[in-house]
């Protein structure tokens, strides 16, 4: 006689696994694919090791951001965070961001995290400021797309401002806002307080639109209304509100 718990003790037992965006998964084995996490990665790929063997110019901005924050957490390695920092806040808006407390509560990364990427880029920033590097001319809506292009492949709406001096020089670059953009979330005063603090005379604002339509929206066209009125009133033009998509733009107050 048969029991059931002989069926129990035979019955194949089968494993459930959960694939994330930045697992690797190798399909040379000819009977089961295998998910690719960091710590799997043979030594001589892990970005510590690489940027002793090959230097420093061989590695990706991601691999960069993992040897500066070391570890990840128990969520998610370190190099998956890194991929997914660079992916959601964009190389550039990164590298100007100087808050810790807005880089955690947009990314979900612990705060201690946030204060190590703000604090390195603050010395590269400080460092830069006395090296012979020129700040970027803008004074256009073209020259601006150029300068934004890479927030056209972010996957998550951003709405960033170039702050500009009297020259038309970047003084500052700051993400204002993450998210649908409505006049109603987005108050002027968000994006003309770094103008005063930073002393720019003008600014151009710009954000994406992660579905690939460039066409404004109604709240696009209510907010750019908004701000240059506000402009008006604080002695600070705004030069241009561009919206940026994959490869290309559309400046919300017609200028080339």
């Amino acid at each position: 006689m048969a029991y059931a718990s002989d069926y129990t003790r035979t019955m194949p037992t089968t494993r459930s696994y959960q694939f994330d965006e930045t697992d690797i998964i190798l399909q040379d084995a000819p009977t089961h694919n295998y998910v690719l996490r960091f710590r799997d990665l043979p030594d001589r790929e892990k970005p510590r090791e690489r940027i002793l063997s090959d230097g420093v110019k061989q590695l990706s901005v991601a691999e960069l951001v993992s040897l500066i924050l070391n570890v990840g957490t128990q969520k998610e390695d370190v190099l998956a965070m890194s991929r997914r920092i660079i992916k959601e806040y964009g190389e550039k808006a990164l590298m100007h961001e100087t808050d810790p407390q807005v880089l955690s509560r947009a990314l979900s990364i612990p705060i201690f995290k946030a204060c190590q990427l703000v604090a390195c880029f603050e010395l590269g920033r400080r460092y830069y400021g006395k090296s012979a590097g020129r700040p970027a001319h803008i004074r256009n809506s073209k020259q601006a797309y150029e300068y934004l292009k890479p927030m056209g492949e972010l996957r998550k709406e951003q709405l960033r401002g170039l702050y500009l001096n009297s020259r038309y020089q970047v003084v500052h670059d700051e993400v204002v806002s993450l998210g649908s953009l409505t006049a109603n979330i987005v108050h002027p005063r968000e994006v003309f307080q770094p103008a005063i603090e930073h002393g720019a005379v003008a600014v151009i604002i710009a954000h994406n639109h992660p579905s690939g339509k460039v066409q404004p929206s109604l709240a696009d066209i209510e907010l750019t209304d908004q701000l240059v009125a506000a402009g008006k009133l604080l002695g600070i033009e705004l030069i241009d509100h561009i919206i940026v998509t994959t490869g290309r733009f559309v400046s919300l107050l017609g200028h080339a």
